[in-house]
Order: structure tokens, then sequence, then C-alpha cells
């Protein structure tokens, strides 16, 4: 069982007198930004010029900084741009400001462990992973909660390294949801295939196909939307609050049965051994470098299934039902 810390694990005195640069401002930037500035944290922040995320901390009052400066003035510099980035602003803008005892700080374990950032070994370098957007980090810090995190050490040069990324997780709420203790390795391959089995590549394959099996069927395709996509998140809310057995409970016994009878056919032993085939691709870093290879390349294969999957029916139908639910935004 994963090692947890709560809000009496931590003190926020270990980032007293610090200054903490978050470089990149955009969702998760702006969270932990704010939250740690109402923690009585001492925030410089960077991003690109005229950004819409440099013109975001401008609003919300945040001391900005080029990115250099902020390297150079901050103790703790937490790197949240995007992945594919991250190892190219590290090495032009923030390596040669780093001094020996900062601390470097991430939310995802990619370009450390796949060894794209390789940091001097005379800092401390760790992970504080809110297991949520940076929205929800905000929206639940300022109603007294918090979204739990994943803390990961990698390098330790100081002895304080989990004093410091347990006071920062309690500086941006996690302590209040809980800190699960674990490693770089561990963080980015199940976050990696999480994602491309189950969050986004499972789950938005699982859908399409649905709705294509009904239409190529003669049913509807507005039918088709409300059954393999709509009602996904009424089902998913009870899986998030009460546990898969805690929704079959809140279903009806037809669909309960059709479920636990029919489910294991969709995800049957072929398409579980595909899963396995994709976890071995992101341990042995086989997807970590097509994926740098196709950033350097300009993304043509993203690009391309991007606007062919935009294209797909659902969307449309999907965008025209959408446009009569008002209520929708309030969600």
């Amino acid at each position: 069982m994963a090692k947890l810390y709560y809000d009496d694990d931590a003190s926020l005195d270990a980032l007293k007198d610090k200054t903490i640069a978050i470089i990149g401002y955009g969702i998760q930037g702006r969270g932990q930004g704010l939250n740690l500035r109402d923690s009585g944290c001492k925030v410089v922040v960077a991003d690109i010029p005229g950004s819409p995320a440099w013109e975001n901390a401008k609003a919300d009052g945040q001391t900005l900084l080029s990115t250099e400066e902020a390297a150079e003035a901050g103790d703790i510099v937490q790197i949240l741009t995007e992945d594919h980035v991250q190892a190219r602003v590290y090495e032009t803008q923030v390596k040669a400001h780093l001094k020996d005892g900062n601390a470097l700080f991430f939310s995802h374990g990619f370009n450390i462990h796949y060894n794209q950032i390789v940091p001097p070994k005379t800092i401390d370098v760790l992970m504080v992973a809110p297991k949520g957007p940076g929205s929800l980090v905000r929206q639940q810090f300022e109603k007294g909660g918090g979204v739990p995190c994943l803390l990961a050490i990698h390098q330790d040069y100081t002895g304080k390294a989990k004093e410091i990324g347990l006071a920062y997780a309690k500086a941006i709420g996690g302590t209040r949801g809980g800190v699960f203790e674990t490693t770089f390795r561990e963080e980015t391959e199940t976050d990696l295939f999480g994602e491309q089995a189950v969050l986004c590549g499972g789950l938005s394959a699982l859908i399409k196909a649905g709705f294509d099996t009904l239409v190529e069927a003669g049913y509807q395709p507005e039918m088709a939307y409300f059954e393999c996509c709509h009602e996904l998140k009424l089902i998913m809310d009870m899986v998030f609050k009460y546990g898969i057995s805690g929704m079959r409970k809140r279903v009806s016994n037809t669909a309960a049965y059709g479920d636990m009878s029919r489910g294991p056919r969709v995800i049957d032993d072929y398409v579980r051994e595909v899963m396995r085939e994709m976890l071995r691709e992101v341990q042995t870093g086989q997807f970590a470098k097509e994926w740098i290879l196709e950033c350097m390349a300009g993304r043509p294969v993203f690009k391309r299934v991007w606007e062919q999957d935009s294209e797909h029916p659902i969307e449309s139908i999907g965008a025209e039902l959408r446009s009569h639910m008002p209520w929708l935004e309030d969600m």
C-alpha cells in the first residue's frame, strides 16, 4: 500500500523565505500559482509575453518575469509547460540559472524518466502531481478541500526534499485530499498507460465504435449519441463517487446484468493483450521516442488524425444536440 500524508504531516515552514518560480501559467500553473500565493508563499511567474497565459497571470496580480529571471529568482523552480517543450525550456532558459541547493519541481515525470532533462546532481529534483486539472485544484482549494497529489523524489541533494515536497503539496491543498508517495517511473508509466488504454484512447474509441455500430444498423444518430456518449457522464459520476459496485447498485438490474455478462466480451483476452503491449511500449520508452520524434517533425500524424477524428459524425451530431442544452455550461 502507498504511504499517505495529510495536513498534520506537512509544515509550510519548509517554504519560509523561499521564492517559488512557476514556469508556465497554463491551467495547472494558474491553479498551483494562485493556491501557493494564497498560502502565503512568495511566487513569481513566467510565460510567453503577450500570450493568454501571460495575460491571465497579469490579471491575477502575479509577479511576472522572463523565464530566465524567474529561474534565477527561484529557490524552487516548478516547470509546468507542456511535456514536449519542457526539455527545450530547461536547456535554454532554466539550466544555467539553477544554483546548488535549489529544488527543481515537476507535476509529471515524463522528461525526467525518459532522460530528456538531466539535472545537475547538486539540486533536489522532485514531483508534486495533483490528480486533477489545475482548475479543480483551484476550485477545491477555495472550497477548503484539496485534490489528492502524488509525491516522488528523484534527487535529494539537501536531505530535505520530502519535507519541501510535502510543504508544497500542502500549500496547493494536496494534503487535504491526501499525498501518495510514488516514483517518477511509476507515475509516468501508469499515467501514460491510463491515458492511452482507458481515460482517453480506450474511452474515445469505445464511444465512437458504439455510435458507429448503432448508426450502421439503421438507428438514428441522435439516439446513438445519447446512448453511447451523452449518458456516459451519469455512469462515470456514479463510478467516481461510489465505485463500480456502487454504480451497479444505482442502475437497473437489467443494466447491471448487461454490464457483468457482456462487458467481458468487449474487453476480452485479445484487448487485454493489446493493453499489455501498450504498457510495454510505455515501459521501454518506445512511445516516448515516438512522441518526441513526432513533435520534432512538426506533428504530421497528430494533425492528420486530429482532423480525421474531428470530422467523425458523432462530433457534428453532439455539437447540435449540446447547443440545445444551455445547462451544460453550469456543470
